[in-house]
């Protein structure tokens, strides 16, 4: 295993210093374990109100609400289940030296796009022809 790189507090990726060096791979590393981290604890949140909330309520009405209430925040977190599934992936790529390249181009992922989603496989540029294709062909 390699050793991790010391990391400031403060520190950000930026443009003027080497693509994925040391110090930009394990500030995403650690954005991405932080990330799984706060949704794993909001499922188990979750889970303990889906079983500790199960009551008998007379009101139709309020029944409803509460049981359609469920129903989102079930939807929520099969979200964020599917969102775990990414971020592990994501995770896997750093592993094996992929992350931050266009799964499409083999070009560097910008650093403004990975620090807002880094999870994501493409470059905007990519991102953006592959959306407009799947709007053309979803409309056949």
């Amino acid at each position: 295993m390699k050793q991790e790189a010391f990391l400031p507090d403060d520190y950000r990726p930026a443009e003027d210093e080497p693509f994925m060096n040391d110090r930009q791979v394990e500030y995403f590393r650690r954005k991405l374990l932080d990330w799984k981290a706060e949704l794993l604890a909001g499922s188990r949140d979750t889970i303990e109100t889906l079983q500790d909330g199960t009551r008998n309520i007379p009101d139709v009405t309020d029944r409803a609400s509460e049981e359609t209430d469920r129903a989102l925040e079930l939807r929520t977190r099969d979200r964020a289940r599917k969102l775990v599934g990414k971020i592990d992936a994501a995770l896997r790529r750093i592993d094996e030296g992929e992350f931050g390249y266009c799964s499409v181009t083999g070009d560097p992922i910008s650093l403004k796009r990975l620090d807002a989603r880094p999870i994501a496989t493409m470059s905007l540029e990519a991102q953006e022809r592959h959306e407009r294709r799947e709007r053309v062909h979803r409309d056949d």
